[in-house]
């Protein structure tokens, strides 16, 4: 529920300030009607006044501005008093912060004024604004109308009249029926009832029908302003958030003083509880309501334990369809992100630990000498979700730490492709002989290839060999005559400006030359996306048809492996094309997921 602290008197322990104060350069002698022979009829008498002398600097005869705000009920009789014959007088109440008012009494000694305005500022004591007028006549001093006349009208008779000579009162009240308020936190509410300084200006004084015309003393001794009590009801301003407040930046008594810094609820924070709690601002913050009673809280900030505070986004909560505003700062533990949900470039989440462990993310663990440097995002040097390292061409492994199955020669440019049929050693390049397997999944394509599908297992090695006039070469066997340029994958614009009609995850299973191109057979893995030519998961042939002018066909494809394949598709022909502008990458589950997550986002 909204909240409200208790109402005190904002006066006490405060000590106003005033223009004069009687016998503040010497000792002043005046004189005063006692109470209780004070009559309301001037004609029945009042009696002989009593003349006795004030000097500020002496304890027994004092009467200083402080004594307006003492404990009025252990302190009956302590008054302040202005020096003599002055007519203009400014009685101020300075706060250190903001408060709420809802009523003021001033329980004069003197005669009440003439004419007095009662004043507050709201920006302490810059531009200040009336609350309410008093005067015997309204419309000739203020040019208003009189509330007893005009209700809700800014000025009234009611306290202006001389009788009682003493003890009268002078009282305004914030909240009257005539400005009803609904909801105490609103603007409206808060404009009328906060401040920051409280000031009466008394601009006439007047004499007790008392001074008849067989007045023994002189008649300045009675032109003074007197005032027993000034009571401020208020309370400290909380925006509906705190029932209780304590101090401000202040020492001394504070028996019965009502503090001005709020002791805050429903995650809210600062000295009125005028915004939310450093890591509570994922929606707007908004003072409690008064009217309903909801206690509109601060809602905390998603940040997963790696934030101390976060702060509110407009844009953050348009965009969320206003439900989710926060933006974590300075996200700790090697995350980032809105909400410290991701780990920063150089990490990578740690799928066994729940988000919220300091320990989520751990450093990529990348081989220097086998990982790229210009990555698919330039800043990762791992996938973030993986941990795998980006390899240099040629080589492998979730830390770019070896050669890839048919490379050697692991080195600050990679791999290289071995020079055989098969595997080669990864170290010195040289081939292995042995055939353990179907010959035909680790021979590449290029040149004139066997149909190695009819090819008798019993036949001797040298029967593989090439020949000088056999048209073509395969790039994997002679590197030195063949040199395919690899198409890479760039950025999702380069990635999604080729078109390309087809994606398939493939394994090469065989190779036929066909003179002016191959004909190759795969096993279809995976379709990511596919044109016009139906492709099923299944045996299929594609078509590689860039020769160069050595007589290579590029890119190299070679069988035993997958790849992840990105080319053009002649529809006439029911043909899926390969060529130097396709994308032929060895398979790993990052870059297919790369891809995957281009085709659904990136390309429109």
């Amino acid at each position: 529920r909204s909240c409200n602290p208790p109402v005190g008197n904002l006066a006490t322990g405060r000590t106003p300030a005033t223009l004069t104060t009687c016998g503040q350069n010497s000792t002043e002698l005046y004189c005063f009607y006692p109470d209780q022979n004070l009559l309301h009829q001037a004609s029945h008498g009042c009696g002989q006044p009593r003349c006795t002398k004030c000097n500020a600097n002496q304890p027994d005869n004092s009467h200083l501005p402080a004594d307006m705000t003492d404990d009025f009920f252990a302190n009956p009789m302590s008054w302040w008093q202005s020096a003599q014959g002055v007519h203009r007088e400014e009685i101020r109440l300075d706060f250190e912060t903001e408060f709420y008012l809802t009523h003021v009494i001033a329980v004069f000694k003197s005669p009440r004024p003439a004419a007095m305005v009662l004043e507050r500022s709201q920006d302490y004591g810059q531009t200040w604004r009336p609350y309410k007028y008093f005067s015997v006549n309204c419309t000739a001093t203020f040019g208003l109308q009189d509330d007893l006349i005009e209700e809700g009208s800014m000025c009234t008779s009611r306290y202006s009249d001389a009788v009682p000579c003493t003890r009268g009162e002078v009282i305004y009240r914030a909240l009257t029926p005539a400005n009803k308020i609904e909801d105490p936190y609103s603007p409206q509410a808060q404009d009328l009832l906060k401040l920051t300084n409280l000031r009466l200006l008394l601009l006439k004084r007047q004499e007790c029908p008392c001074h008849g015309s067989a007045l023994l003393e002189k008649p300045q001794r009675f032109a003074h302003y007197a005032i027993y009590d000034l009571i401020v009801r208020g309370s400290c301003f909380c925006n509906g958030h705190a029932e209780e407040c304590q101090l401000v930046n202040r020492t001394g008594d504070t028996e019965n003083v009502v503090h001005g810094k709020c002791v805050c609820r429903h995650n809210t924070a600062g000295d009125h509880c005028e915004k939310c709690a450093p890591l509570y601002n994922d929606q707007p913050w908004k003072p409690g309501d008064g009217k309903t009673g909801a206690p509109n809280e601060c809602r905390k900030c998603r940040c997963h334990n790696h934030a101390d505070s976060c702060h509110f986004d407009l844009s953050v909560w348009l965009a969320s369809g206003k439900r989710s505003g926060g933006v974590c700062d300075n996200c700790k533990h090697n995350t980032e992100g809105h909400r410290c949900q991701r780990c920063k470039p150089g990490y990578y989440r740690d799928r066994s630990k729940p988000m919220s462990s300091a320990e989520v993310c751990k450093p990529c663990s990348c081989q220097p000498m086998g990982s790229a440097n210009a990555t698919f995002s330039r800043s990762w040097r791992c996938h973030p979700k993986t941990g795998f390292c980006y390899c240099k061409p040629g080589v492998a492994g979730p830390n770019c730490d070896r050669c890839l199955m048919g490379y050697w020669g692991f080195g600050e440019n990679g791999c290289r492709p071995c020079d055989c049929a098969r595997d080669c050693d990864q170290h010195t390049g040289n081939c292995f002989n042995g055939y353990d397997n179907e010959p035909f999944f680790n021979i590449p394509i290029g040149g004139r290839i066997p149909d190695l599908v009819q090819t008798p297992t019993n036949e001797s090695e040298d029967e593989w060999k090439w020949n000088d006039h056999e048209q073509g070469f395969s790039a994997l066997r002679h590197p030195e005559k063949c040199v395919c340029k690899e198409k890479v994958l760039g950025s999702v614009t380069d990635f999604c400006q080729m078109k390309y009609d087809y994606v398939i995850k493939a394994r090469i299973l065989s190779a036929h030359d066909k003179g002016t191109h191959a004909e190759v057979v795969v096993k279809v893995k995976k379709v990511l996306k596919s044109g016009k030519v139906k492709i099923a998961r299944s045996n299929r042939s594609i078509y590689p048809e860039s020769w160069t002018n050595r007589g290579c066909t590029c890119p190299i494809l070679n069988p035993g492996t997958d790849y992840l394949i990105a080319g053009q598709e002649d529809s006439r022909t029911s043909k899926l094309l390969v060529n130097m502008n396709s994308l032929v990458k060895p398979w790993k589950a990052y870059l297919g997921k790369q891809v995957a997550d281009i085709l659904r986002t990136g390309c429109k």
